[in-house]
């Protein structure tokens, strides 16, 4: 399955008008749901701003400044990545360059594991949903209202019928909402 899944506010934002995400760090409840959902990841697909936002959990040592950093760290070191860039002629970490299309990409990442796949940014995410790849759009819903920004989903051709399969409120009342792509018949 190949999942969408990003901290969004109110109104639908992924980063603030200045590209900043300050506004929406996980409390330590939700930082525990975030290390229960890596485990259930076989592989990521990333645009190449998140992949630089993410790659300090697999190089920086002075992240890891708990126990639940270590665990978060060390689960996601050992995930297979594979960036999507114009601009990068190299990656880090666990990671690899993108030598095919996203559809090509994502078959393949999927073929590899039998875990899910989630794919991050904005962007590549947005070319995803345009080919009708993504199974699942998880949504991590904080109590802000941004006014602009980067938009957590494009403006689509075609109406993409969902179903809500999950919600949960952590206490500091971010709302995680889970849908499930419905397909056509």
């Amino acid at each position: 399955m190949l999942i969408y899944s990003m901290g969004v506010s109110a109104d639908g934002f992924i980063t603030d008008r200045d590209g900043g995400i300050d506004w929406g760090g996980p409390d330590e409840e939700q930082f525990a749901f975030h290390i229960e959902e890596i485990r259930g990841l076989g592989g990521c697909l990333f645009g190449r701003r998140l992949y630089e936002t993410m790659l300090v959990w697999e190089t920086d040592p002075s992240i890891r400044d708990s126990e639940a950093t270590d665990e978060f760290a060390d689960l996601w070191s050992a995930i297979p990545k594979v960036v999507f860039s114009r601009t990068l002629d190299r990656v880090e970490g666990n990671a690899r360059l993108a030598e095919g299309s996203l559809a090509e990409e994502a078959a393949r990442m999927a073929g590899a594991t039998d875990k899910d796949v989630e794919i991050g940014g904005a962007d590549l995410a947005s070319s995803a949903i345009e080919q009708g790849v993504i199974d699942e759009f998880q949504m991590f819903r904080y109590p802000v209202i941004l006014g602009g920004g980067t938009p957590f989903l494009p403006p689509v051709e075609h109406r993409i019928a969902l179903k809500l399969v999950e919600t949960r409120t952590f206490g500091g009342r971010v709302v995680f909402e889970r849908y499930r792509r419905i397909q056509d018949a």
